[in-house]
């Protein structure tokens, strides 16, 4: 008699792998590190010509992002399921979140993809970090809407001290010989910056 009351998991929909939050970012050879943009997570995922975005929780987003779309349906791939972050970044080339949240610009809002779940049929989940991402920068090299998430290699803190004088939301750190996990994993870290937007927002509870 409940059934009503469940919101079904769309077909094609994977649960994303969600950071621990952590107090200071890991060190040692076995991590990397990425900028954490203040944005939506999104996963896209491909079957021919049919694309479909998806949030964290499984809401079909495809409408709103056209240029993520767009661009999707120009990789050349018959199908995958890409992993990353919606944002739509200032002049400075730091990603505004309130000007994303305002939807008042959806068709200039692009992806930073920082992992690749699926490919051409092929389940990449189990693969270490390091060759999902290798594979999706070779996939996205020539895209625009689809752009791909750099990492950086070496001492956490140093990367976060850096992230936190360019005012950017903070890092995620990544066990690069991992495989990818839905669900909260202690193997990717994230560590916000005490003095970014998206701080404020949570500690007020608006987002």
């Amino acid at each position: 008699m409940f059934d009503r009351f469940i919101r079904k998991t769309p077909q094609g929909f994977v649960e994303p792998c969600l950071p621990t939050p952590g107090a200071k970012p890991p060190s040692g050879a076995g991590w990397v590190h990425e900028i954490k943009h203040d944005g939506y997570r999104l996963l896209v995922r491909r079957d021919g010509d049919h694309v479909r975005l998806f949030t964290r929780r499984g809401y079909d987003w495809t409408k709103k992002y056209p240029w993520i779309v767009e661009s999707a349906r120009k990789l050349k791939a018959r199908s995958f399921l890409i992993d990353g972050e919606a944002v739509l970044c200032g002049a400075d080339g730091i990603s505004d979140f309130n000007t994303l949240h305002s939807q008042a610009y959806n068709n200039r809002v692009f992806l930073y993809g920082f992992d690749l779940l699926q490919l051409d049929d092929d389940d990449w989940r189990e693969r270490p970090l390091e060759k999902r991402k290798a594979k999706l920068q070779r996939l996205v090299i020539e895209s625009h809407g689809i752009r791909f998430s750099e990492h950086i290699e070496g001492d956490g803190a140093i990367v976060f001290a850096h992230a936190c004088k360019l005012g950017l939301e903070g890092i995620v750190s990544k066990r690069r010989d991992f495989p990818y996990r839905s669900g909260r994993s202690k193997y990717w870290v994230k560590v916000r910056n005490p003095a970014s937007a998206a701080m404020l927002r949570y500690e007020e509870g608006t987002f």
